[in-house]
């Protein structure tokens, strides 16, 4: 089969300052050691081998896998039987898995239940079932998760509910780090923030609350080609200082010590997300939540999307700032990407955009911004009026429509 792949850096503007990679990636499937299942029955099947991690206590086992390739592995229809699984460690400060090929699984690619300090370096893998990187139980922290190209994630009916619509990056505790990774050509999501209330599963915990847990850091990242949305940040986001405590303040109580709680500031920076189904990136309801230095480009419906901030934040610190917006570029040149919106602003207030350029918006109805998330869904009901500062916005010559309400 051919298909196209598409591979520039993208210039605009009238020097060319403004750039996108939207190169396509290249990634080796070989290596000279094999870990794999039968090759007889394991396709046939849907069961392959497994490398099973378990040692309950902070560092009582190591385990450091690097530069084999993984093939006919994983098994359908059986929880924890992932072609790569840490569980239930703790800290594994002198682990890792480093420079992996893991490819046709049938059961994710790798599994970071009940660990921390796990470092997930420059893997590559493709044409997986379900989450293919799996941050489970939302007790996971600390995690460094850096450089990996996750190709091909497809949808499996055979684990969670949420691997129907499953996430190169499914992503359950923000305190964990991602850097450099790429997400291309998934089902559904790049990365998933599927921010959870308390931990789950084994890991039940009511007195750790990860949706309110300050960010790791998340630097770097590309999604393209993926079936809805490159980056979504779902349910909340919300960090604040003591994680299990209200936002609000109790100044009638001063000898309570969380009277005051203060939001903590997530900065998701330097991310690209191109040519994906509907936006290259969302956030659902979030705190203090930037996006800095974002680049997107051929979104079907938005480049970045807002939908909710909460109505603990104060002074417009939930911001979209110095953003790339291009409506269509070379990549989609003949395509039909739809007549996406660059920006769209939540259906709250206390939201701002400080600093964004915006080229490439002159087809169908395209439009550079629009209003009010998700209320085009429920015309008659909301009718938007919400208040959304912005300055430094830079309209090329190719903007024809500003906005579209």
């Amino acid at each position: 089969m051919r298909t196209k792949h598409f591979a520039e850096i993208q210039s605009f503007g009238e020097n060319g300052e403004d750039t996108i990679d939207t190169r396509a990636e290249v990634g080796l499937l070989t290596r000279n050691v094999v870990f794999r299942g039968d090759p007889e029955t394991s396709n046939k099947n849907k069961y392959g081998a497994n490398i099973f991690m378990h040692s309950p206590g902070d560092d009582s086992l190591y385990g450091r896998i690097a530069y084999c390739e993984f093939f006919d592995v994983g098994q359908a229809f059986q929880l924890g039987r992932y072609p790569i699984h840490f569980h239930m460690i703790g800290a594994v400060h002198k682990s890792y898995i480093k420079g992996n090929a893991i490819h046709r699984t049938y059961n994710r690619a790798v599994t970071l239940h009940g660990v921390s300090h796990l470092r997930v370096i420059e893997n590559v893998a493709y044409h997986t079932m379900g989450h293919t990187i799996f941050v489970e139980d939302a007790i996971e922290t600390k995690n460094y998760i850096k450089g990996n190209l996750i190709v091909d994630t497809r949808a499996s009916h055979s684990l969670l509910n949420t691997d129907a619509t499953p996430a190169s990056f499914w992503i359950t505790n923000p305190d964990n780090i991602f850097i450099d990774n790429h997400a291309a050509g998934s089902d559904r999501y790049g990365y998933w923030f599927d921010t959870q209330a308390h931990p789950t599963g084994p890991s039940k915990n009511n007195f750790i609350c990860p949706e309110n847990t300050k960010l790791g850091e998340f630097r770097g990242n590309h999604a393209h080609s993926n079936g809805r949305y490159g980056l979504r940040l779902f349910h909340n986001l919300i960090p604040r200082q003591f994680p299990c405590k209200s936002i609000s303040y109790d100044f009638n109580n001063p000898d309570d010590p969380y009277h005051r709680n203060p939001l903590i500031t997530a900065n998701f920076v330097d991310f690209t997300g191109w040519k994906n189904n509907r936006n290259g990136a969302i956030a659902e309801r979030v705190g203090d939540v930037r996006f800095i230095y974002f680049k997107t480009t051929d979104n079907k419906l938005a480049g970045i999307e807002f939908s909710l901030v909460d109505g603990s934040v104060k002074d417009n610190k939930a911001m979209i700032r110095d953003a790339l917006i291009i409506g269509k570029s070379n990549a989609a040149a003949g395509e039909s990407v739809g007549n996406p919106h660059g920006i769209i602003t939540p259906r709250t207030e206390n939201f701002s955009i400080r600093g964004a350029k915006f080229y490439n918006f002159n087809f169908g109805s395209a439009a550079a911004l629009g209003s009010c998330s998700h209320c085009f869904h429920a015309a008659a009901t909301d009718s938007g009026a919400r208040t959304v500062k912005m300055r430094g916005l830079v309209f090329d010559s190719s903007v024809t429509k500003r906005i579209r309400w």
